[in-house]
């Protein structure tokens, strides 16, 4: 059953669609909490708070919006309450190499060579260190957009932004990203004095925002200027990273806490007298 079928049972009674759409989604919601608030018991509060809320409001879901738009407009509101109440971690930047860098990540695909395995597996450690120390406003838009992999239609539902302040946060966030892991990518030689602003223009072309005529324009440019080009190159790598990004295990102490909430929810609700609304009790 896909997300609507699941709600829509769920909405009718059927607490094993309901059970079922929380486990579909319950990594992605923790995977959010845990790199917008830096800290591992915050996310896992995060992560059961969201779904509980999603659980207690599954008749109030809007079909206009995904059910992960959904989802992640409520995880978003509790990551914003944690905020409010916790320190993050310091705003300076996580230095980009480590002894812990390295030991962070699962085992290296056997197929990729030695030498690119740990390239990647330094990378993407480097990247969850930079994307942590983004910006709030900034990290929120890269997370839904390059790692959950909302459009940006649906990160403007979610942010409650318009979809043009949604773009620009989103190029300034990638433009940052890359620069700040300049020390694993290779620096790249200075702009020449004809060549463009290539890491925003790039961005915003793959958002489809800027016209073939200038599209056209780019691409020879970055056929004759090598040093736009490995920008470009160095920023679609990131970019792949950002998208493959795991999703967290969930430990199954939240996830039974979770069932253990929708259970007393639903048990609840079933006690009530028909027409009497939960708020009145």
């Amino acid at each position: 059953m896909d997300d609507h079928a699941l709600l829509e049972a769920a909405r009718g009674g059927d607490r094993a669609a309901l059970e079922a759409f929380i486990e579909r989604h319950q990594s992605r919601v923790l995977r959010f909490g845990l790199k917008m608030c830096r800290d591992s018991e915050d996310a896992r509060d995060v992560a059961q708070e969201t779904l509980l809320a999603a659980a207690r409001g599954i008749a109030r879901f809007r079909e206009a919006s995904s059910p992960s738009t959904w989802l992640y407009t409520i995880a978003r509101s509790f990551c914003i309450k944690k905020r409010r109440r916790s320190k993050f971690a310091p705003a300076a930047l996580v230095p980009l190499e480590g002894e812990d860098h390295e030991a962070a990540l699962e085992v290296p695909d056997p197929g990729r060579g030695p030498e690119q395995a740990l390239d990647d597996r330094r990378l993407a450690a480097a990247l969850d260190a930079v994307i942590s120390a983004l910006d709030p406003k900034y990290r929120e838009i890269l997370l839904l957009r390059d790692v959950e992999g909302l459009a940006a239609s649906e990160v403007a539902e979610v942010t409650g932004l318009g979809v043009e302040a949604v773009k620009s946060r989103l190029h300034r966030a990638r433009v940052q990203v890359r620069e700040r892991l300049a020390p694993l990518l290779g620096r790249v030689p200075a702009q020449g004095s004809g060549c463009p602003d290539i890491l925003r223009l790039f961005s915003r072309h793959l958002e489809d925002e800027i016209d073939p005529a200038t599209c056209a324009e780019m691409e020879r440019h970055l056929a004759s200027c090598p040093r736009c080009a490995a920008a470009c190159d160095s920023l679609k790598r990131v970019l792949s990273v950002c998208r493959t990004s795991p999703a967290p295990a969930v430990p199954e102490a939240l996830q039974d806490s979770v069932r253990a909430g929708i259970r007393a929810f639903l048990a609840r609700s079933h006690s009530l007298p028909r027409g009497r609304s939960r708020s009145s009790s």
